[in-house]
């Protein structure tokens, strides 16, 4: 099958972004909240519907609880080589839009203005899966057809850690089974060169909950009464000292140290600590300014404890004196090659009852081992090698992103090697208010992927070589 050049790829694609983009606006008004239970049924009949449309063979597996998993097939065309196959890794489930007083636009109402696109999910992880599936009908409609077999896994919980995943990927493994996987996100850094990374951040994500009393108490009683709000604070503080030191002990148990190939690759990725500042219109110096450490290879190799919420008493306009009965906090730790979720969850446990917090539960809510692929594997090296032929700026490869999913799962059931690229940008905000990607990255993906795609069955004969070798 001969290859299409990369200049006919950027005519196609053309051709086919006003329609995807219109596909996408229909999409992003779904409001897929995995963690309020909302859109789902619509959102997984959506999802078959546009696989059927572009001429894919789609099936809905519900059959092990869960939000539903949804499999895709795409076969490689007359030219294509049948036995080489590549996975697709996405999620149709988007994060809860609130604070919604902070968008400047309706979070399911896609909004274009100068040339970004506004919603929520656009960024993580709709924009990626619409993107992908017009990468396949450019090269649907070239001479010769798909350069390979093509599967996607496409579930609705990962932005609630993938609970349920693990069970489906083990019984329909042979289903899944692929040569390589295409991970779910990615996009431009503040330079323009496009982020990918060949891992990811595991998590054990906690619930720590007191209960003093069986009801709200009237705050003078704090004269006499202990305040379960204080206990938790008190609790909390001492897993992490005033140099944000972990103090949990057992918790950095396990960890694999990075090779010094990884070192040199995260040393040379890009960080503007003042562009990060004003991102975020930080209030305080970042962590590692205070440390005297590198922030890249704290994003990339350590480990983190991060309170996400705290919930107790009275929260709402003007005063109420109250001592609450309660209180409860959600924690999540961040965590990197070697650690294990299970582990955090006891290490935590003891660390409460050695420092008399008996009345403090510690619960798990959901947790994922980190994984890194291999660096130098065949695959990983097209993945770069076809960015850097369509991303005037260039790309960037770290080992693994700062943040979580199931990846662990997929290596190690699938045992396959995993890049993580995708649509966003450096102001895609994903999680936050006013999530958004760039049209013109839109673009630029499909590009890519499609540019990958063509060269994918000889970058896998390449790795089979290697290994026989």
């Amino acid at each position: 099958m001969a290859r299409l050049q990369l200049e006919d790829l950027k005519n196609y694609t053309k051709e086919q972004v006003p329609g995807a983009f219109e596909i996408l606006k229909e999409y992003l008004r779904l409001p897929t909240i995995s963690a309020q239970n909302t859109a789902i049924p619509e959102t997984v009949a959506f999802v078959v519907r546009i696989i059927q449309d572009a001429g894919g063979e789609a099936q809905v597996l519900d059959d092990l609880g869960g939000n539903p998993v949804v499999y895709a097939f795409f076969p490689a065309g007359g030219g294509g080589d049948a036995e080489k196959t590549l996975l697709f890794y996405n999620h149709y489930d988007v994060q809860p839009p609130e604070p919604l007083e902070e968008w400047h636009s309706e979070p399911f109402n896609p909004v274009i203005v100068d040339g970004i696109l506004y919603a929520r999910g656009v960024a993580d992880n709709k924009g990626d899966l619409v993107a992908r599936l017009t990468a396949i009908n450019v090269l649907q409609k070239a001479e010769g057809g798909l350069p390979c077999n093509i599967k996607f896994l496409i579930e609705g919980e990962e932005e609630i850690g993938s609970p349920n995943l693990a069970p489906y990927l083990e019984k329909y493994k042979d289903l899944f089974a692929a040569d390589a996987c295409i991970w779910e996100f990615g996009g431009k850094d503040g330079e323009e060169r496009i982020n990918m990374v060949a891992g990811i951040k595991g998590m054990a994500y906690l619930e720590l909950s007191c209960t003093g009393a069986d009801i709200d108490m009237h705050s003078s009683v704090g004269a006499y009464v202990d305040n379960a709000a204080w206990r938790l604070v008190q609790a909390l503080a001492t897993m992490r000292n005033e140099r944000n030191e972990i103090l949990v002990e057992g918790f950095y148990d396990g960890i694999i140290p990075p090779t010094e190939e990884e070192l040199e690759a995260v040393r040379a990725l890009p960080f503007d600590e003042e562009a990060t500042a004003t991102l975020y219109g930080l209030k305080r110096p970042l962590i590692t300014a205070t440390k005297g450490e590198d922030p890249r290879e704290a994003m990339v190799f350590h480990p983190t404890m991060t309170i996400c919420g705290l919930e107790s008493g009275y929260t709402g306009e003007g005063s109420k004196t109250v001592l609450p009965k309660s209180a409860k906090a959600k924690v999540d730790c961040r965590l990197v090659p070697g650690q294990d979720p299970d582990h955090i969850l006891h290490c935590v446990e003891k660390h409460m009852e050695k420092h008399g917090f008996h009345d403090v539960k510690v619960t798990s809510l959901n947790g994922q081992k980190a994984y890194r692929s291999d660096y130098n594997h065949p695959f990983i090296q097209h993945v770069i090698a076809t960015a850097k032929d369509v991303y005037e700026a260039g790309c960037v490869l770290a080992p693994n992103s700062a943040g979580t999913g199931p990846m662990y799962i997929f290596g190690e059931m699938l045992q396959l090697p995993i890049v993580s690229t995708g649509v966003g940008w450096v102001k895609s905000k994903a999680h936050a208010p006013n999530e958004s990607i760039r049209l013109a990255d839109f673009e630029q993906g499909i590009v890519h992927m499609a540019h990958m795609l063509t060269g994918f069955p000889e970058a896998m004969k390449l790795a089979s070589e290697t290994i026989e070798a």
